[in-house]
């Protein structure tokens, strides 16, 4: 079995890194250091520190299960409801200490990086249109109460997940979480 690269020990360690001590709290010495590579091997794989976390949230995108959003073989609701409960599972898996990585980055970093801002953007973005055509079907299935346009109900609910993350790594409990639930709850039948 191949030894993996110079490139991805620095990408994983990146990816702790930035989840564990945010952007600016991860310096290009402490993630080749905790990648047990030279300081110097970073720029031969990657431009820069924000062109290395726009691959972590590539990786961190893979984990959140969009595609589950499409199976077709779960009810809508249930489908949903599946999804915000894995990453949930997510969070207290870390102790609720590491909250979302595409809301760490755009609180962290809205101001400061238009590439990264752009990212996270499209990232969430995305995660809407997986969503949207979920609450469609949940429309059409008679299982949603809100006759509110699919589209902005999504925005809504990624935007309400993002602050109850946020609110769940700050007081380290699952409160917020479940609040989330109670007001998705609300919305079905």
């Amino acid at each position: 079995m191949p030894r993996p690269s110079m490139r991805e020990h620095l990408i994983e360690a990146a990816y702790d890194r930035f989840h564990e001590h945010g952007f600016n709290g991860s310096g290009i010495k402490d993630i080749a250091d905790a990648a047990g590579t030279p300081k110097g091997s970073f720029y031969n794989h990657f431009d820069s520190k924000e062109a290395m976390a726009i691959e972590v949230m590539s990786r961190y995108a893979d984990t959140r299960q969009m595609g589950m959003l499409a199976d077709e073989s779960i009810p809508p609701v249930e489908r949903i409801r599946k999804h915000f409960e894995y990453l949930t599972g997510d969070l207290e898996r870390f102790g609720y200490t590491r909250g979302c990585m595409f809301g760490n980055f755009g609180a962290e970093l809205s101001t400061q990086s238009s590439v990264i801002r752009d990212e996270v953007g499209n990232r969430l973005g995305r995660w809407v249109s997986f969503l949207t055509p979920a609450l469609d079907e949940a429309r059409a299935a008679g299982t949603l109460k809100s006759d509110m346009d699919s589209a902005v109900l999504a925005r809504f609910l990624v935007s309400a997940w993002e602050g109850a993350a946020m609110q769940a790594k700050v007081v380290r409990s699952r409160v917020p979480l479940d609040d989330f639930f109670a007001m998705f709850d609300s919305l079905t039948v």
